[in-house]
């Protein structure tokens, strides 16, 4: 069985972080752009990972330039505006693909797993979040429209689960 556990990301500096380091924890991957309608959900996802952090919990997001080019900056310009603007405290893993055949292999498990409207696989826009639960399997999308706020039932459920796949 596919977990979070299985995969690996790329960080800023071109080095790989195993995502097994985040087993047992409730993890929200978002695909991330500094130019984007959605950009100030930066401040949501922060408030997120200040209400959560301590309790197994953490935002990764994955800079992406596949929609409109808005996240067209190299990874020291990314961190340094989400440093700057939205005083982030989360992993900022490297610019990557969401979609066609570059994409990522951790954002093509998470889209098989949890399909958009109609069953889509295809991530639409910026800022499509999903979250994996303590056993390391997607558990839900959301879209781009649905602010991180509106997302703080489903991740205080997860951090109660235990992390059994019979959960």
């Amino acid at each position: 069985m596919t977990s979070i556990a299985d995969f690996s990301a790329r960080l800023p500096d071109g080095t790989s972080r195993s995502l097994s380091d985040y087993a047992g924890k409730v993890v929200l991957a978002v695909n991330t752009a500094s130019q984007c309608g959605f950009t100030k959900q930066y401040e949501g996802l922060e408030q997120l990972q200040r209400r959560f952090g301590d309790a197994d919990f953490t935002v990764l997001a994955f800079p992406c330039n596949q929609f409109g080019g808005q996240e067209p900056g190299d990874a020291d310009e990314i961190a340094e505006f989400c440093r700057v603007n939205y005083d982030t405290s989360f992993p900022l893993m490297a610019k990557i693909d969401v979609n066609g055949d570059g994409a990522d292999p951790l954002f093509a498990w998470m889209k098989a797993e949890a399909p958009g409207l109609l069953g889509s696989k295809r991530i639409k826009w910026n800022f499509t979040k999903f979250l994996i639960g303590r056993g390391g399997k997607v558990v839900r999308r959301y879209g781009p429209a649905d602010k991180p706020e509106s997302i703080t039932g489903d991740i205080e459920r997860e951090l109660k689960a235990s992390g059994r796949s019979d959960d």
